[in-house]
Parts: C-alpha cells; structure tokens; sequence
C-alpha cells in the first residue's frame, strides 16, 4: 500500500493555484476579479466535486502525517464579507481530519481583557504549534478592516498596522510556521442571497445578524479595506489567495487545492520507527 509521499504532487492537474496567489509588491485590484469565474479550473462542477473528494481523502493522510512528525506549523487564515462562506469552507474542506491536530479560532469583538492588551496578543495565543494546523475563522486582519470602515481607530493607527502584521507574520515563519490566507470574494448579489436565505430558512434564522446590513451598507469601504490588506501584507512568505466564492463547489476544490499543495510541499516524513519493531510480537 502506498503511503502520504508516494503519491503524485496535485500541482500538474487542471487546476493552477498561482492565477489565486497576489504577488508581492503587485497592484492589486480586487474589483478586477469576478466573483463568478472559477479561475485556474477548466473542468465543469461534477468533475470539480469528484476532484474535492479526492483531494479531501489526500488532505487527510497529509494531516495524519504533520501531526506524527511533528515538526511543522501550519497556519490558515481565512477572511471574508459576512455570508462569505468561512464556515461552510471550514466544514467542507476539513470534513474528516483528524481533530486532535486542527483547531478552529474565531475572532469576534474583543473582550474588555483583550482590550486592555495590544491588538495582536489575543492572535498570538492562538498561533500553530508543531505538528499542528489552525484555522483562523477570520483573524488579526480584522484589525484593519472593520476597525477601518467602521472609524474604530484613526488612520494613522491603522495604517502602521500594516508594518505590524507583516513582522508578526514573518516572526512566524522565521520561528517554523507556514502561513495561508484566503480571501472568499463573494458579489454583493450573492451576499444579498445568502443573507436572505437565512431570514426565509427557520433552520437557519439563528445565523442571522441584524448588524450585518450595516455592514452591508458599507460594502464599498469594504472592498476598499480588503483591497489595501491584501495588497500591502501579500509576501512570499505570507502569501494571500483571493478564491472567487460564488459558487461554493469551485471555492471548496480551490481551499482544498490551495492547503494540500501547500502540505505537500513541506516535503514530510513519518518519524523513524523504533529499532527491531519487525521482530516484535504482541504477546497474547
């Protein structure tokens, strides 16, 4: 039976994650980039679900695997609007690793405690440990998004943050952690669908925030705010994906090719086995 590195790296199949990846230092335009398209596929929606699939079942193994040799970290970072999808991401794409080395944080409003501190201490808590992958369910770019468009602090606070983030993430690679961050680029229509789909569903009214819409009403100064914290914090290092999310089975293959591309690239291994373990016997 094969093992996690015997099989093929996914990079040669039809899908080509690099058209998702904003460049360094690029002028980047996130109204240039259609939330309907399924960039970099050219196959139809059966062949992308069939490939999901396979991809999550690789996914897996690869998880399995982090997690015994212990060695690296592996950061996700997950952002978009309201109704953008992070959880049905999360759901879908994560549906069957192994829970003891993924952890899900989500960042909401701060606490009084997480006020008291600077803005990036309650992330850093959060942060992968070896052998560990960890889903931020959206996460310190909060910092200078809503804080933005919502006028939480100048623009002189705001801006500087940008510096911040970029150290804090180089920090973290530095010290051994891998760092993903997707953007979910969703219409406004498509917002506007959702967003009704939960007021008409009973099964779904509790996900239903009135303060979305006020967010809503913002959408510009939204697009705006993603538009700078992409386009000033994509590194090599720390790169960002922005995944037209419309059509949610096109966005679960692209997270799906996105984080095993990624995994398979930190070239791992199962630790060694313990001398003479093929000569054992489980006694009766």
């Amino acid at each position: 039976m094969s093992g996690p590195t015997d099989r093929p790296f996914y990079a040669g199949l039809m899908f080509d994650i690099a058209k998702l990846k904003v460049a360094e230092g690029a002028k980047f335009k996130l109204r240039s980039i259609d939330p309907q398209e399924t960039i970099g596929w050219d196959g139809d929606r059966e062949e992308a679900q069939a490939q999901t699939r396979e991809l999550n079942g690789r996914l897996e193994e690869l998880q399995e695997l982090l997690y015994a040799e212990g060695v690296h970290r592996v950061l996700f970072v997950l952002q978009a609007m309201d109704a953008g999808g992070k959880d049905g991401t999360i759901r879908h794409v994560l549906e069957g690793v192994n829970p003891a080395g993924v952890k899900v944080a989500s960042f909401k409003k701060p606490s009084s405690a997480e006020l008291a501190h600077d803005y990036l201490w309650r992330v850093h808590a959060q942060v992968p440990g070896n052998g560990e992958v960890v889903v931020f369910n959206r996460s310190h770019y909060e910092d200078v998004l809503v804080v933005r468009v919502m006028d939480l602090v100048a623009k002189d606070v705001w801006k500087r943050r940008y510096h911040h983030i970029r150290c804090f993430e180089r920090l973290l690679v530095d010290e051994g952690t891998t760092i993903v961050k997707v953007m979910l680029h969703i219409s406004k229509d498509e917002q506007r669908e959702r967003l009704q789909d939960r007021l008409d569903r009973p099964d779904k009214n509790w996900k239903f925030d009135p303060r979305d819409l006020l967010a809503r009403e913002k959408w510009d100064a939204y697009m705006d705010a993603f538009e700078d914290a992409i386009a000033e914090t994509s590194t090599a290092h720390a790169p960002w994906y922005v995944v037209p999310a419309n059509r949610k089975w096109y966005r679960n293959l692209a997270i799906s090719e996105i984080l095993v591309q990624t995994l398979e690239g930190l070239d791992m291994s199962y630790p060694p086995a313990p001398p003479d373990i093929r000569s054992m016997v489980i006694p009766d």
